[in-house]
């Protein structure tokens, strides 16, 4: 199952839900890792017709699956740095009602929202449904370097070494949460790391 029930947070938390086809005549699916998954449960040969699939597989085989469905276009990239340039393009190039599916991790959602709301699409035409792991993309809030992946909590920046706290805070301009140093006060300080939803 790779679907996670994230307990109550602060209001700048994202809240996700779940895909459902909805009518277009454009529609722009981006989804990374178990994202696959959401993609798969609302396909028809319908919707199929109307659509371009951009898909970061990072270590599952969904994509034999994804391509079967038949979509206008299908794009399969290493990470969302290979992609976005794609992304960006096909959001230039939209037309008028545009539906928007974004599903998998934090991280890919978040970024991929980013660019669809720079490109003029507006809110209620972005879907989101999280599939898989809840490993966050963190913000250093001293030296301002953006970490992928991170599970536990307190994490060591990957760009200044100091150990962060995990905070709930979200920034959903820079799609990230905010990490705090953890032992500012009291350096050497640091409780041993546990996952995130521990």
């Amino acid at each position: 199952m790779s679907k996670f029930q994230f307990p109550p947070a602060i209001k700048s938390r994202p809240v996700y839900g779940t895909l459902e086809d909805r009518p277009g005549k454009h529609h722009l699916m981006i989804a990374d890792a178990e994202g696959a998954e959401a993609i798969l449960a609302i396909a028809s040969p319908d919707l199929m017709t109307k659509t371009h699939i951009i898909y970061l597989p990072r270590g599952t085989d969904f994509a034999p699956k994804l391509r079967k469905l038949g979509a206008v276009q299908f794009y399969e990239g290493p990470s969302y740095a290979a992609a976005v340039s794609r992304i960006r393009r096909v959001l230039q190039d939209a037309h008028m009602g545009l539906q928007v599916y974004l599903a998998g991790t934090e991280g890919v959602i978040g970024q991929a929202q980013n660019e669809a709301i720079k490109a003029g699409i507006p809110h209620t035409a972005i879907q989101t449904e999280h599939r898989g792991s809840v490993a966050r993309r963190m913000q250093c809030v001293h030296c301002k370097g953006i970490t992928e992946d991170v599970e536990t909590d307190p994490f060591a920046c990957s760009h200044c070494g100091l150990n962060l706290f995990v905070r709930d805070h979200y920034s959903r301009r820079i799609a990230a949460y905010q990490g705090v140093c953890i032992d500012a006060e009291d350096p050497g300080n640091v409780p041993a790391p546990k996952g995130i939803y521990e």
